[in-house]
């Protein structure tokens, strides 16, 4: 298993992106985000995502030449037209705009619709927090949660994130997760693995609790908590399509499919200026004080430390190499 710079990683994914029809500059946004993942650990929203983006490019169901589009809506909201293109681009248009609105109010909202699955949320509320503002951020995906007591898919792992600023350009704390249990992600790599999974992860499609990955994957997954972090994931739902105009979980396609309708989905963030509080910085070192007080307590994200390399499986590197070197767009 190789060791691989970060750096490395970034610069191959952009190539690779490039090789299959994206602009440079949004290849490079994508990119950036890849390597993100890959640099904490998380493999799910990394590397384990470029075959998709690459294949989804030739097929269309991202372009990956869109031109996101920045509209201020009202005084202290901002919308993003994604142009069916990737999140990432659309999220870093939006950016510097929301920003001086919450400087300014206090408080802003930014609406990304129209967009492509943005895969680690906290990676887009992590730069909000790197620029001072407290973030949260909420999206989407495709159907894979029942209801409690049901059986049909009626939304998806809807993400939820909040990163906090520490005041100094850094991130105090750094949270972002499925409102499920576990992320899809997990299953279909348990899958690939030939692995079984915790009990207490998913229903089979009988809604019996199951360790298979296999039949997980026609079934559906649990909530984080029951009937709460349902609630958790019913409130991404309807922020999230409500506010964007995306689809609806039900109404997306398999995110990693090849071929379909572009993804048109939607995420939804709350961007807060910490001065708009009476003592918000005073009250944060306090609490992250208390928290860190006792051996084995953290802040959520405290001691994720991003590595400048990390190791990748042969078979990954091996594909995202000859992705790299494609030739169908130079």
């Amino acid at each position: 298993m190789p060791k691989i710079s970060v750096k490395e990683i970034r610069n191959i994914s952009k190539a690779a992106l490039m090789q299959h029809g994206a602009l440079a500059w949004i290849s490079e946004d994508v990119a950036d985000a890849i390597a993100a993942s890959e640099s904490v650990g998380n493999r799910i929203c990394g590397l384990y995502y470029l075959e998709s983006y690459c294949e989804q490019l030739l097929s269309g169901r991202v372009d990956g030449q869109a031109s996101p589009e920045v509209q201020l809506i009202r005084p202290g909201s901002v919308y993003v037209n994604a142009d069916d293109g990737f999140a990432q681009p659309a999220f870093s248009k939006g950016l510097p705009e929301v920003l001086k609105i919450a400087k300014k109010n206090g408080i802003a909202s930014m609406s990304v619709g129209r967009a492509h699955t943005c895969t680690s949320l906290g990676y887009f509320t992590k730069k909000i927090a790197e620029s001072g503002f407290l973030g949260l951020g909420l999206t989407n995906a495709s159907p894979i949660v029942a209801p409690p007591g049901g059986k049909s898919r009626i939304i998806g792992t809807n993400p939820i994130a909040f990163s906090v600023p520490d005041g100094t350009g850094g991130v105090t704390m750094q949270f972002d997760q499925s409102t499920t249990t576990v992320a899809l992600g997990k299953i279909t790599m348990a899958k690939a693995a030939g692995k079984s999974i915790p009990e207490g992860w998913a229903l089979d499609k009988y809604g019996k609790s199951t360790t298979d990955p296999e039949e997980a994957l026609k079934g559906t997954l649990v909530s984080a908590g029951g009937y709460k972090g349902w609630g958790f994931g019913l409130m991404a739902e309807i922020l999230v399509a409500g506010m964007t105009g995306g689809r609806i979980s039900k109404n997306v396609a398999p995110l990693k499919a090849r071929d379909g309708k572009p993804h048109n989905l939607g995420q939804f963030y709350i961007i807060i200026d910490p001065a708009s509080g009476a003592s918000f910085y005073n009250r944060l070192e306090e609490l992250t004080a208390l928290i860190s007080s006792e051996e084995g307590t953290r802040m959520p994200g405290q001691y994720t430390v991003p590595q400048n390399e990390v190791d990748i499986p042969d078979d990954l590197w091996a594909l995202v190499i000859s992705l790299s070197k494609a030739k169908h767009f130079e």
